[in-house]
């Protein structure tokens, strides 16, 4: 089961977390330095049928109904329900790179657009957004053991053209815009 910690370079904010595969598909819980905890839970097909989202003031409770997402958005005694046309959310802790990328279940060179809910801040803003990922290779990278194999993803946000590459080792984020790996405790789950 990895455990570890990533820093999220734009803020100094530390988040650590574990995350294991189970009877009918695999969690993620992380914790941030900044108060801000998530709790992820997908299917066997990887879909986020349960995700939690705790801050400070603000809270969301959610995960995928069919071809929807539908999630409630509370705090300060006060709680909205909200749906979307979308595949799942996209948090800023890795883990939700994670499910995403794993989601897609692409080959090599194949690409998909897609529709997410992005939520972001200890406010737990919400705000749909078009991603088109692409898996643009992945290299088998030596180790005391056995080779590691690194996926890399070329992300481009469709409002803004702006393009990005994630680089994942099974179910752990290695590299990706504004994070950074600094410990892991066990290796990643292949």
């Amino acid at each position: 089961m990895p455990r570890g910690t990533y820093l999220h370079l734009d803020d100094g904010v530390e988040e650590t977390f574990q995350c294991a595969p189970g009877p009918g598909g695999w969690r993620y819980v992380g914790e941030r330095s900044d108060g801000v905890r998530t709790d992820l839970v997908v299917d066997a097909r990887w879909r986020q049928i349960r995700v939690e989202l705790t801050g400070p003031q603000w809270w969301i409770r959610g995960g995928v109904t069919g071809r929807d997402l539908v999630w409630v958005r509370g705090g300060d005694g006060d709680a909205t329900e909200h749906q979307a046309r979308s595949i799942g959310f996209l948090g800023e802790s890795p883990g939700f790179l994670v499910a995403l990328s794993r989601s897609l279940d692409l080959r090599a060179g194949e690409g998909v657009t897609v529709r997410l809910v992005q939520v972001a801040g200890t406010a737990l803003a919400a705000l749909t957004v078009d991603r088109r990922w692409r898996l643009a290779g992945i290299t088998p990278y030596a180790t005391e053991t056995d080779p590691l194999p690194v996926a890399r993803y070329e992300v481009t946000d469709l409002a803004t053209a702006e393009e990005y590459a994630v680089h994942l080792a099974g179910d752990v984020v290695l590299d990706a815009p504004g994070i950074e790996l600094t410990e892991l405790q066990s290796p990643p789950n292949l």
